[in-house]
């Protein structure tokens, strides 16, 4: 049982530690979900995620003995700079077991922080399980990246500062991968101020925790897949799964074009990068998932951490979901002149083309015929539907891809 006091001291172990992040008003977000929507950027926090609080307070917390051997755990980027900061701090040995698929700029980072990086397993699980094969067989100190006490106790500073900040919030929204953060964030708000709402956000294609509450006990999915790696686990912890059934009051999913749209908007709109696990809450605020109206909300972006080459692929993503990008082929007759009339309709539409491809051969393409391929940017859904309609009108087959 958590009691008040057990968060109050992990807030007082990382002061001149870790940031206190802002809480920035939204009137964009506000204005797309009808409540008053405050961002808590853990994305600015030192390592570029919440996960330093948890792990700096685990290892804090271990005696001389547990210390001895050093520390050892298993992520897929951001806790694992957290456990490699903190144990560079404690002068510690520290190693730590990312899966193969882990992104380049987080690997990085924790070596950077000077801990040794072993790749193994194709995802969190494997990954934590050869973690735990080293940790017996060098006798170290494990840190879970979810599933523990001291770890889930750090992370419920974020709420302390959050009350702090806004002593009139109403919900907070947060995202859920093993369920740490929710657990924690969850216990300490509850405790300070028991009226208010806690909301969990899961990626769909990885939703451990909501099939788990479904089910009425921990389960394991047998497949799992989101751009959210951070958030990419197949079970939820023990510990967390008891907190969260009884501390959580709201579980959702949201889907993978929703959390490229959120993230897209964070760099438009806000001017910032998040990563596809601190999109989630936000992806749940702009598709009007949240239960409530009127109501101020503190939705926590978890972290920033993203690979630059796959953040171009996210953002074009969200540019397709948000109707921003549209890829059209058509046949047409080879003949001079036909490429021109397809090509005005896009100008007579305002539509900015920005690659074309034409074809006379290929499997479905006949004699006489040829096929062109055009990207195209546009304004939004409707702009694409008005353009679709004039090809259509002009007597073009048109498929989208």
């Amino acid at each position: 049982m958590l009691t008040q006091q057990d968060f109050l001291k992990a807030q007082e172990n990382l002061k001149g530690v870790i940031h206190c992040t802002p809480l920035d008003y939204s009137k964009t977000f506000s204005d797309l979900s009808q409540n008053q929507i405050y961002l808590k950027l853990e994305n600015l926090q030192k390592t570029g995620s919440f996960k330093i609080r948890g792990a700096f307070h685990k290892i804090a917390s271990l005696s001389e003995e547990e210390r001895k051997n050093g520390v050892i755990a298993a992520s897929a980027g951001n806790h694992a700079q957290g456990v490699a900061f903190g144990a560079a701090s404690a002068g510690i040995p520290c190693i730590i077991v990312m899966p193969e698929s882990a992104p380049l700029a987080k690997v990085e980072a924790t070596s950077a922080y000077g801990a040794q990086v072993i790749l193994s397993g194709k995802n969190y699980d494997e990954a934590y399980a050869r973690a735990l094969e080293l940790q017996k067989e060098k006798g170290m100190a494990y840190v879970h990246a979810f599933d523990d006490r001291d770890v889930i106790v750090g992370q419920g500073t974020i709420a302390l500062e959050i009350l702090e900040q806004l002593p009139d919030v109403d919900v907070l929204v947060t995202p859920i991968g093993g369920g740490g953060l929710v657990a924690g964030v969850a216990a300490a708000a509850k405790l300070m101020k028991p009226e208010i709402q806690i909301v969990g956000v899961e990626a769909a294609g990885a939703a451990c925790m909501r099939h788990s509450l479904d089910q009425g006990c921990l389960t394991t999915l047998e497949s799992a897949a989101t751009i959210a790696d951070g958030i990419l686990v197949r079970r939820p912890g023990t510990i967390t799964f008891e907190m969260t059934r009884a501390h959580v009051d709201h579980v959702l999913t949201v889907e993978e074009d929703e959390i490229a749209k959120a993230m897209l908007l964070c760099i438009e709109r806000n001017k910032m990068v998040v990563e596809g696990a601190g999109a989630t809450g936000l992806a749940a605020v702009i598709y009007d998932k949240l239960p409530f109206k009127n109501k101020k909300v503190a939705v926590l972006i978890s972290g920033g951490n993203v690979d630059v080459n796959f953040l171009s692929r996210i953002i074009e993503r969200g540019l397709v979901e948000a109707g921003r990008y549209l890829r059209i082929a058509t046949k047409v007759p080879d003949k001079p002149g036909v490429l021109q009339d397809v090509l005005k309709i896009f100008a007579d539409e305002r539509a900015n083309i920005i690659g074309i491809q034409h074809h006379r051969m290929g499997n479905h393409v006949m004699l006489g015929e040829a096929e062109i391929e055009i990207d195209v940017e546009t304004r939004d859904l409707r702009h694409q539907e008005l353009i679709l309609q004039r090809l259509q009108e002009m007597g073009y087959g048109v498929t989208t891809r």
